[in-house]
Parts: C-alpha cells; sequence; structure tokens
C-alpha cells in the first residue's frame, strides 16, 4: 500500500476527485456565510486556468495509493520569486495521517528547483485543520491574530523556503486592513 506522487495537470481524470471533493468542502464549510455556496465553490474552483498550475511557473501533483486518488495540490505564481499554494487537500477518511503534510513538502520542493524562494497561500476562516498543517510546516501567519478569525476576508501565511524561520522576507505579503470583513 504505497503512495505515489504523480506530477500532472487539473485536467488529468484522476484530479476529478480531488476538484469535486474541495468544491463540496467549499460549498458545506461556508454555506452559513454564503448565500450561493455552491454556485460560490463552484466560481472558486474555476478561478484559475489549468495552464498557471504547470511548469515552469507552476504545479499540479496528486497522491495515489493502490490507483485512488488521496490527495494532492497546486502552485502558480505569485510573484517572480513566491510560488502560491492552491488546492491543497486530502480525502476525508484518510486524514490525519500525514498526506497533507507531504502535499505541502513535495510542492515546496517543485517551488525551489523551479526558482522560488518563498511561499503565499490564503485559507478560509473555517478551515483551522489548515492552520494548524501550516503552522506545524513553518509558516508564518500574514493576519493579525489578535482578531478573530472570521473578520479577515483571507488568513495569509508565508514561508521563506531559504531560511524557514526568517519572516522579514514576507512583509509585502501581510495582510492589510483592506483585507479585513465589512459587516
Amino acid at each position: 500500500m504505497s503512495t505515489i506522487v504523480v506530477d500532472t495537470t487539473p485536467r488529468d481524470p484522476r484530479a476529478k476527485p480531488l476538484l469535486d471533493a474541495l468544491q463540496w468542502e467549499y460549498a458545506t464549510r461556508y454555506e452559513d456565510f454564503r448565500k450561493d455556496g455552491g454556485a460560490a465553490a463552484a466560481q472558486e474552483m474555476s478561478r484559475y486556468p489549468a495552464e498557471l498550475f504547470a511548469p515552469p511557473e507552476g504545479a499540479f501533483i496528486l497522491l495515489i495509493r493502490d490507483g485512488e486518488t488521496i490527495g494532492g495540490g497546486a502552485f502558480k505564481r505569485y510573484d517572480a520569486r513566491t510560488a502560491e499554494l492552491k488546492r491543497i487537500w486530502t480525502r476525508d477518511d484518510l486524514r490525519r495521517q500525514g498526506l497533507a503534510r507531504r502535499v505541502v513538502q513535495e510542492l515546496e520542493l517543485r517551488a525551489l528547483e523551479q526558482g522560488y524562494t518563498r511561499v503565499y497561500l490564503t485559507t478560509g476562516f473555517k478551515q483551522p485543520e489548515a492552520w494548524a498543517l501550516y503552522e506545524k510546516t513553518g509558516y508564518a501567519k500574514l493576519f493579525d491574530s489578535a482578531l478573530p478569525p472570521e473578520v479577515h476576508v483571507h488568513l495569509r501565511f508565508g514561508k521563506d523556503l531559504l531560511e524557514p524561520h526568517r519572516t522579514g522576507t514576507l512583509e509585502d505579503l501581510r495582510a492589510k486592513d483592506t483585507d479585513l470583513a465589512t459587516r
């Protein structure tokens, strides 16, 4: 029961379980905050063309075990030195086994190979498992954690791939006041 990492694209039929599950998760987790949760989730999932997640500026990987997609993720170019992680996912029944951590590590390796020196990402305020993953893998919070998470439009995280404990190189990625939800 070995797990392999496959470099591919969002158009690969093996990516469908990942993309469908992510869309469902976005729709159900945020249904209390979006009247059109399903439509909003579908719009989010189709927001970026597949080409953005292809080398030389991006990557899209799947974790495959016994012929089944069990996890995956991607990155795209954010700026000349920064890759932006997107679509990190593991199958519900296989969570808490280190699969998402492996996806993040694999994507970081590919980002370094493609010349990026730092990684940026955003996650939703109703995804505490994601926050924990990013903190455990050395990502710095780039938002005011003294505020309740729901007041942020996006929870930003960043990591310097060359010196992971150095956060000064991430200042331009830090959340701005305009990123706060207005209610």
